[in-house]
């Protein structure tokens, strides 16, 4: 052959080769930098700085937060099409409630609706911390296991299939490019405008009531600080408070659900008290209906003979309860009303539009 005939079949095997790749649908990275190549547009990067007090977050490499992605979230969690009963993540999780919601949850088999907020700082969900890791992965099992999302129904919505080539740069929407911007949404639903915090950075002052409680709060006697630490109000841990000690339904055995350890029965995570004061019911089983029964509980009704609860529950001076006094228990339920969140529950970024 001669070398000029070469250099044309070779040339002409590049082009080919490279017009095969130009095909192929490039991966997104998650920093919106494949524009064009996919269908992706440009996106605006959307702005996160943690609150005074919080830790750093951790957002994964192939999930950065861009404001289109957030409003395709917020598009998804108001849509009941995600089920197949008319629910949508809305139903149990409502912003005036701090996206908690009335009532229990048929699916959980009775157990109240969680609040969702801070969970980008959470690496546990669920009353049992039955599910474990990032958000996407815990909308993941939501999707596949709560709702039983029928992807070709959503892929049939045109809407969806042009938002999600343009933000994520597929063409075929799958279960985990709708958890992917479900997390974007979950991930910006931050509490962090309470009076508790503009009074700790002098834009707010405490009322006399509120500051017994706040010492109450974070001292030994009150001694609610080592499940609910400073300013995330949880240590996202699992914990036996001691509110059975029989078992007789099967949500009351907690964490056992999962690890089927009897050292496990009756932890649950440590819930988050912002918004506290707005919601219906407390406890996994929404057994108590206002934060003076929780109080009540907690001073005196507490099962502290139980063989796996919480060491903090039965310290030297705890062993029959808090003891605390009548005006302690309403200083302890006035602090824990300034952990309500008004900014966050009337956001209108959090709204449905």
């Amino acid at each position: 052959m001669k070398p000029s005939v070469k250099i044309y079949v070779l040339a002409t095997i590049i082009a080919i080769i490279a017009f095969a790749v130009s095909c192929k649908k490039s991966p997104d990275d998650g920093n919106g930098s494949n524009n064009g190549g996919n269908g992706m547009v440009e996106m605006t990067p959307y702005e996160w700085i943690s609150p005074y007090g919080f830790d750093d977050i951790v957002i994964p490499e192939d999930n950065k937060l861009y404001v289109e992605r957030i409003a395709l979230g917020k598009q998804l969690f108001y849509d009941n099409r995600l089920s197949n009963n008319g629910e949508s993540c809305n139903t149990c999780h409502v912003q005036s409630m701090g996206f908690a919601a009335e009532g229990l949850s048929d699916f959980d088999n009775g157990q109240a609706k969680m609040p969702l907020m801070n969970l980008a700082w959470h690496k546990n969900f669920m009353w049992s911390g039955r599910v474990s890791g990032t958000l996407e992965h815990v909308m993941e099992v939501e999707l596949t296991k709560r709702f039983s999302t029928d992807i070709n129904k959503i892929n049939a919505i045109a809407d969806y299939r042009d938002k999600f080539r343009k933000y994520y740069g597929v063409n075929e929407i799958g279960v985990q490019d709708l958890s992917k911007a479900l997390a974007q949404f979950m991930r910006i639903l931050v509490s962090k405008n309470t009076k508790y915090e503009k009074a700790l950075i002098g834009q707010a002052q405490f009322t006399f009531e509120e500051m017994k409680g706040r010492e109450l709060f974070f001292n030994e006697k009150g001694d609610c600080f080592h499940c609910h630490v400073h300013f995330l109000t949880t240590d996202d841990m699992l914990h036996n408070n001691g509110l059975d000690s029989i078992y007789t339904k099967q949500i009351d055995k907690g964490y056992f659900n999962v690890s089927g350890n009897p050292a496990d029965l009756g932890k649950f995570r440590t819930p988050n008290l912002r918004n506290v004061a707005l919601r219906s019911n407390y406890m996994h089983d929404g057994r108590f209906k206002t934060l003076e029964e929780v109080v009540e509980f907690y001073d005196h009704q507490a099962h502290r003979g139980i063989p796996n609860i919480d060491p903090n529950m039965v310290k030297s001076n705890h062993e029959y309860g808090l003891g605390l006094t009548e005006e302690e228990k309403m200083y302890l339920v006035a602090f824990l009303k300034t952990f309500t969140d008004t900014v966050m529950v009337n956001e209108p970024m959090f709204r449905q539009d």
